[in-house]
C-alpha cells in the first residue's frame, strides 16, 4: 500500500469513525427516552473523542461507547439535573423578556447576555472535563468554570472553529446530521486539553 492510498484509507476510517460515533449519539440519547439518554450519550461521546485525541485509537467503537454510557448514566444525569436549571432559568429570563418589552427593562439585556455567554462559554470545558478529570459533580463544575476563566484564547479558537463549522455545515445541512455532535466534541475536547495541559504543567 503506497502513502497516497494509505492516507485516503486513514481519511475514510476516520470519516467513518466520526459517524458511526455521531449515530451512537443519536441512538443512545434516543434509547434513554432523550431526556434520561442526552447527557450520557454525550459524555460518552465525548470520552471517546478524548481517547483518540490521546492516541488510544482503536478500541472498538460500539463496546467502548458502551462502557462510557453505562459506567456514567446516573453521575451524567446528575449533572445535567443542574445544567437543566441553568437553562430552565436563562429561558425564563428570556420569555420575560420578551412579554414584557419596554425601555425599563433595556438594561437587563446585557447582564442576561453576559450571563449566556459565560454559560456558552462553560459548556465548551464542562464536557471535555467530565471525560478527562474523575472528579465529582460540584468539583467539576467548578473546575470546568475556573478552566475556562484562564483560558481566554482556547475559547476564542473554540468560538472562531465552530463558527467556521456552521458556515460549513449550513452550505451542506447533510454534514451536521451525519457528524455535527462528535465535530463539535472533536474541536472543545481538543483545545480543551490544551487549555487542560497547560494548567497541569503551572501546577507541577
Amino acid at each position: 500500500m503506497n502513502s497516497t492510498t494509505s492516507a485516503i484509507y486513514n481519511i475514510l476510517e476516520w470519516i467513518t469513525k466520526f459517524a458511526y460515533v455521531n449515530l451512537l449519539w443519536v441512538i443512545f440519547t434516543l434509547l434513554g427516552g432523550v431526556i434520561l439518554g442526552f447527557y450520557p450519550s454525550t459524555i460518552a461521546m465525548f470520552a471517546m473523542v478524548r481517547d483518540w485525541l490521546r492516541g488510544t485509537t482503536d478500541l472498538p467503537v460500539l463496546k467502548t461507547f458502551w462502557k462510557y454510557y453505562k459506567r456514567d448514566f446516573l453521575k451524567s444525569n446528575l449533572l445535567g439535573l443542574f445544567l437543566n436549571i441553568i437553562l430552565a432559568f436563562i429561558a425564563i429570563d428570556i420569555y420575560y423578556i420578551q412579554i414584557n418589552m419596554n425601555e425599563q427593562l433595556t438594561w437587563t439585556y446585557i447582564p442576561l447576555f453576559a450571563f449566556m455567554l459565560m454559560v456558552a462559554l462553560f459548556l465548551f470545558y464542562l464536557f471535555p472535563s467530565y471525560a478527562h478529570f474523575d472528579l465529582k459533580v460540584g468539583p467539576l463544575m467548578k473546575n470546568a468554570f475556573l478552566i475556562m476563566l484562564i483560558s481566554p484564547i482556547q475559547s476564542f479558537l473554540i468560538i472562531i472553529s465552530l463558527v467556521s463549522v456552521v458556515f460549513i455545515m449550513r452550505a451542506i445541512p447533510a454534514l451536521f446530521f451525519i457528524f455535527g455532535g462528535t465535530t463539535y466534541a472533536f474541536i472543545t475536547t481538543w483545545l480543551a486539553l490544551h487549555a487542560f495541559n497547560k494548567v497541569e504543567q503551572r501546577q507541577k
